[in-house]
């Protein structure tokens, strides 16, 4: 030890941590840890070959300490992870496209992960980024729990979330959506058309979006004086498969709305084949609003009033934001962005039959 360096008092079995704001060694981490300085680089870099119980005592340590990489040593891929709770629509396309954009006038490439519908990634895909040192990490519908971020932190691996699922945290990087605001205007699209009896095939509860969209919808109709019925509001999972099957439950009720605001334009396109299934016009017997303004929403028959969530442009503020991110090593001064929905007014929606006003 230097004499520039702090005296530690140790007890028998447990040495006294040093205070937050310096930094271990890997050596030291190593001695800590009862192994060999390779073996914490190993841990570091992501490597297979060190025993599962190893590998907890030293992430552990690695934690306590608030160890980061050293910039010199954050050799970094040319890669942007772009990880997916579900990778499977027209939906994930447009987000593709835009972390493409950015990825490609900066010089890099998109490596693409799916965690299989689950809102946070498994371990082995943790430890697989941490190998492949990319410049940073774009979730989606997605978060990670606290030993990912302390994992991706310590290598110095940046990562930014867009459109959480639920609260990321303050500390976070988010790139969002009005999604309230857009659920309003949705809603409030449909009032002043002159429909009562207002629907709603809402996306998953535990996902922030579908929250926000559907208190959007619930806000507009109290506005306008109007009940919220819990039997005229159905559960989704943003698929059309849901939204064909809760659209045929909403449109043979005797007392079926005369408009269905869509949590998604895949729902909307479900509850479209269901009216076609029941013999029902659209608008002229039900009205139908969706929301993401995909491609398809321009091509059905009728083209579909939707709100258009600008999905590619929030992919490049992700992805333009997780490169930022990797060049400064520092938190941005804002950490939640929400770039603006806009109400798409097309031919799928119109006046209530004359019997449901």
């Amino acid at each position: 030890m230097t004499p520039s360096e702090p005296t530690e008092t140790r007890t028998e079995d447990r040495p006294t941590r040093r205070p937050a704001a310096q930094t271990a060694t890997l050596a030291e981490i190593a001695r800590e840890a009862g192994v060999s300085a390779p073996t914490v680089s190993k841990v570091l870099n992501g490597r297979a070959d060190v025993a599962p119980a190893t590998r907890t005592r030293v992430e552990e340590l690695l934690r306590a300490h608030g160890y980061r990489r050293r910039r010199a040593e954050a050799t970094r891929s040319p890669l942007i992870d772009l990880v997916f709770h579900e990778l499977e629509s027209a939906w994930a396309m447009e987000v593709i496209r835009g972390v493409e954009n950015v990825a490609r006038d900066a010089g890099l490439s998109v490596v693409l992960s799916e965690s299989a519908g689950r809102l946070t990634p498994g371990r082995s895909w943790a430890d697989q980024v941490a190998a492949r040192r990319p410049h940073g990490v774009v979730l989606v519908l997605s978060g990670l729990d606290v030993s990912q971020r302390a994992l991706l932190t310590s290598r110095s691996i940046p990562f930014v979330v867009m459109d959480p699922a639920g609260d990321p945290g303050a500390d976070v990087p988010s790139i969002g959506a009005t999604n309230w605001q857009g659920g309003l205007a949705a809603t409030r699209h449909l009032v002043e058309l002159g429909h009562r009896r207002i629907g709603a095939i809402s996306g998953p509860p535990q996902i922030m979006c579908s929250r926000a969209r559907l208190d959007g919808y619930r806000a507009a109709l109290e506005t306008a004086g109007l009940p919220v019925d819990p039997e005229m509001v159905k559960t989704g999972d943003f698929h059309h498969e849901t939204g064909y099957r809760l659209g045929r439950e909403l449109l043979a009720r005797p007392d079926r709305p005369t408009a269905v605001f869509a949590g998604n334009d895949l729902q909307a396109l479900g509850l479209y084949e269901a009216a076609r299934e029941l013999g029902l016009r659209i608008p002229e017997d039900v009205s139908v609003v969706g929301f993401d303004d995909l491609p398809v929403a321009r091509w059905v028959g009728p083209p579909l009033t939707t709100v258009r969530q600008p999905l590619t442009e929030m992919a490049e503020a992700a992805a333009r934001l997780v490169l930022e991110l990797g060049r400064s090593g520092e938190a941005p001064a804002a950490t939640r962005v929400e770039l603006a929905t806009s109400l798409v007014v097309r031919a799928s929606t119109g006046a209530p039959p004359l019997a449901g006003r």
